[in-house]
Order: structure tokens, then C-alpha cells, then sequence
């Protein structure tokens, strides 16, 4: 490795370093009117999404959002709806992880967020629910 290289592999570390230490000290709890606006309306879907959840039609994604998983676990008369409230529940994520980088004053952390809150998400999963590995394969809890 030349000393060019060994410059930017060193630049590179420490700004991932940064970044995870930044995160780190981002208050993922922090709550607003907005946030809070937010999770009740997730918390109002949730109990729709939970036998989606459940029958594996509807599954966690590896980058913090839900999606259909097995169209043909959801009945034909009901898929539109349930596509509606997938895609209701995914537009609330996207909301909340950029308001909680935003009340942290540092909205450059949108991504990272997501990220871990796409962690908390599956580690929260109940026996049984589907979610995304870091590869993209389905996998059941």
C-alpha cells in the first residue's frame, strides 16, 4: 500500500470512528410533539400490521421499514388495503427517524438512525415474524 493509500484508509477510519461516536450520543429516545405525533399513529396501525406480522405476509426490512413479504398470504379482496397500510407504516418511519435526527440538531444522522432503529425493530420482532438479514434474505424469528 502506498503512502497515498495509507492516507486515505486512515481518513476513511476516522471519520467512520466519528460518526459512530457521534451517533452514539444521539438521544434516540428524545421526544417532540412531532415524534410523539408519529408513534401514536404507528402504535394505531400496529395492531393491523401485528397479524400481518404473524401470518408472515408482512415482514421487517433491513433498512427500517416494513414490507409485504408473501402477497399470497394476504387474500386478493384485501391486498390493496394492506399495501396501503404498509406503505402508511413506511412513510411514518421514514418521518420519525428523520424528526429524531433533526430534535438531536443533527439531521446528517438520518441514515444512522434508521440503521439502528431497523436493529431495534427486529430485535423487538415476536416468535414467528419475518425480517430482513444484513444479506437480504428473509429469515423467520
Amino acid at each position: 500500500m502506498n503512502a497515498m493509500t495509507k492516507l486515505r484508509v486512515s481518513m476513511f477510519v476516522l471519520a467512520l470512528t466519528a460518526a459512530g461516536q457521534a451517533l452514539a450520543q444521539a438521544n434516540l429516545e428524545i421526544n417532540t410533539p412531532a415524534i410523539a405525533g408519529l408513534q401514536a399513529s404507528m402504535q394505531q396501525r400496529h395492531s393491523q400490521l401485528a397479524g400481518l406480522y404473524a401470518s408472515g405476509a408482512v415482514g421487517l426490512t433491513r433498512d427500517g421499514n416494513v414490507a409485504l413479504r408473501d402477497a399470497n398470504a394476504v387474500p386478493l379482496a384485501q391486498r390493496q388495503q394492506v399495501n396501503s397500510l404498509v406503505a402508511a407504516e413506511n412513510q411514518d418511519r421514514a418521518a420519525l427517524y428523520r424528526e429524531v435526527a433533526r430534535a438531536n440538531g443533527k439531521p446528517e444522522w438520518e441514515n444512522d438512525i434508521r440503521a439502528t432503529f431497523a436493529q431495534r425493530w427486529i430485535q423487538k420482532a415476536q416468535p414467528g415474524w419475518y425480517y430482513q438479514n444484513t444479506s437480504g434474505v428473509w429469515v423467520r424469528m
